[in-house]
């Protein structure tokens, strides 16, 4: 049994870097607990552990007395004598004997195998624990090899990780066999077995990913100040460059989006919006709702609110599907943004309509009237106003309502 145990804390001691000193230790206490279950604990014994021989020693001192009271505590002279005396002891001297395992008995024999198992496992246990803590925040890559109801487990050098639902990107397929990437997010004590949590919808993991596809930012030339994930559907990342000579954006996109594009495959077609940092609060918040276009912007900074004023056909891209796009805005500027809707005035649209289009609408006649004035089209007479158009001969002064009535409903109806 000596063996076995030594090479088994020995072939722990060596793979998972636990100091020997500490293993030895716990070997001592395991047959020092097993002594006093022996001996009682007014016993006074000493466990000798030398892992380079695979020996344990267990020493009992007894103290040599005439008449023997606690056998466990004393023995006599004559036994001492029977027994060779060769360091020629004495009445009150020490007699240290060396106590054989198989001396315990069987039952103690197996507890103290079974308890040295059991801290065998506490130990691995306790490794995994400590050696996943300090790996939290980094990218591990493993293998799927059982897909549940709640979570996905994944095969990490002989460790399983846990992918639970929520961390998992929603639409993307998990089948037994897959390599994966994810992060470590925690580690936490499920019956006092270690759980390891990791995450593909976390930011960090986006992160790590933007810092193995992109050197500018491993190396620290380029720093991301924020991101924001809607996992599987959009994301925003606010980047800036220490170097003024490099260009964050440019950067991380790469030459033909190759940068990007890799970083978009690993989370399974997931839209990135990179977009440079600014500490003025008002471009910071114009940028990130890039690609919809504000015409105006008030800032709360108290309340860290801000109010956008667009018009009315930006609204849609503004918001994004399901709201993505502004709440997305909003998380990576760290600002509740509250869109409002303005409609153009007549006079501000696009679109314009050339007179000949209207004769049906305006008869020939006060087409033609029109354009001889130099009104071409239906927003050269809206913004030349009632009254300059009045002054036209040949134009009825009570026909003006109605034909501003029909332009303006007729470039409404073309905008629209």
């Amino acid at each position: 049994m000596n063996s076995e145990i030594i090479e088994s804390f020995s072939l722990i001691a060596k793979e998972k870097g636990i100091d020997r000193d500490y293993l030895i230790g716990v070997v001592e206490e395991v047959f020092k607990t097993i002594l006093q279950k022996r001996f009682g604990e007014e016993a006074r014994f000493e466990v000798i552990v030398n892992m380079d021989r695979g020996d344990i020693e267990c020493q009992l001192s007894r103290t040599i007395v005439e008449k023997v009271g606690n056998p466990d505590l004393e023995i006599s002279l004559d036994e001492v004598n029977t027994r060779g005396n060769e360091d020629e002891l004495d009445l009150g001297d020490d007699y240290i004997e060396i106590l054989p395992l198989s001396s315990f008995g069987r039952r103690l024999v197996l507890l103290a195998k079974n308890t040295l198992n059991q801290k065998i496992r506490d130990i691995e246990k306790e490794v995994i624990f400590s050696d996943y803590k300090k790996k939290i925040g980094d990218i591990v890559i493993g293998e799927i090899y059982q897909n549940r109801k709640h979570d996905i487990l994944v095969n990490h050098n002989k460790n399983e990780l846990v992918l639970p639902k929520n961390e998992q990107i929603p639409g993307e397929k998990y089948i037994k066999g897959r390599i994966l990437r994810a992060v470590i997010k925690e580690i936490r004590r499920d019956k006092g077995n270690p759980q390891v949590i990791i995450s593909r919808a976390d930011n960090e993991f986006l992160r790590r990913l933007f810092e193995i596809e992109i050197p500018e930012i491993f190396d620290g030339v380029i720093e991301i100040k924020a991101i924001a994930r809607q996992p599987g559907m959009r994301a925003k990342v606010a980047v800036e460059s220490t170097d003024k000579r490099v260009d964050a954006v440019g950067a991380c996109i790469g030459m033909k989006g190759v940068r990007i594009t890799s970083i978009v495959k690993e989370l399974n077609g997931e839209n990135i919006d990179v977009f440079s940092w600014s500490d003025d609060i008002k471009t910071l918040i114009i940028r990130a709702l890039n690609p919809g276009k504000i015409k105006n912007i008030e800032i709360d900074t108290q309340h860290k609110k801000a109010t956008i004023y667009a018009e009315e056909k930006q609204a849609g891209t503004i918001v994004g599907l399901r709201a993505v796009n502004i709440n997305l805005a909003s998380r990576v500027t760290g600002y509740e943004i509250e869109l409002i809707r303005e409609k153009k005035s007549i006079l501000e649209l696009d679109e314009d309509i050339e007179l000949p289009e209207l004769r049906d609408e305006l008869g020939e006649e006060l087409v033609n009237l029109l354009i001889e004035n130099r009104y071409d089209t239906a927003l050269d007479v809206l913004r030349a106003g009632k009254e300059a158009i009045a002054q036209i001969e040949g134009i009825d002064p009570d026909s003006i309502d109605e034909l501003f009535r029909i332009l303006t409903e007729q470039l409404t109806e073309s905008e629209g």
